[in-house]
């Protein structure tokens, strides 16, 4: 491993469960946002590891450790084996691809902890934890896309909101016109 690389993931760990705890909006799920570049860029049980430890960390530390966190933790743990295995043989990569890949492990996430564990851990009938799950899944769904957009483009740079064109000419515009200080201009330009 690169030195770079444990400060990376002590970082995002640290923010990770930082962003968790102010819970900013319902459903606040940082942590795919992490997971899904860190399974791009790194050996699996990397990010399998990370997901692993926030999840049971962030519980350690707010409710407790019991059968729930495991269960969490182990779910995250799958999505973010089967993002690396799934990214593995990507040259490029889109915020769309991202986004996607996202939005299925949310949906996994929910499914295998909401309705196929919820019922069995809190004796809930499987019909109503498919029924009261799906608001649940909406939001986070909307928080985990959220994180994704802003979070992502920094660890990955592939990984652009705008189309290349658009970045593209966004660059010759600003560059002809000299309307940006040079400091911004670099941040423009392509790497």
């Amino acid at each position: 491993m690169k030195p770079s690389k444990p400060f990376r993931y002590a970082g995002a760990f640290l923010a990770c469960n930082l962003l968790r705890l102010f819970r900013f909006f319902p459903n606040n799920d940082p942590i795919m946002a992490f997971v899904l570049p860190f399974s791009r860029q790194d050996k699996w049980f990397y990010s399998a590891l990370f997901a692993f430890a926030t999840m049971v960390v962030f519980d350690y530390f707010t409710s407790g450790i019991g059968v729930w966190t495991f269960t969490t933790a182990i779910a995250y743990t799958a999505i973010a084996i089967g993002a690396h295995f799934y990214f593995k043989n990507r040259k490029k990569m889109s915020m769309k691809t991202y986004l996607g890949t996202g939005i299925a492990g949310i949906l996994f996430f929910d499914f295998v902890t909401g309705v196929l564990f919820g019922p069995t851990m809190f004796g809930v009938p499987i019909q109503a934890a498919f029924l009261g799950q799906i608001p649940f899944t909406l939001l986070h769904i909307a928080s985990a896309s959220a994180y994704i957009a802003l979070i992502v483009p920094f660890l990955d740079k592939q990984a652009s909101i705008l189309p290349l064109d658009m970045a593209q000419k966004t660059r010759e515009i600003a560059g002809v016109l000299g309307v940006l200080p040079k400091k911004i201009l670099f941040l423009l330009q392509k790497k």
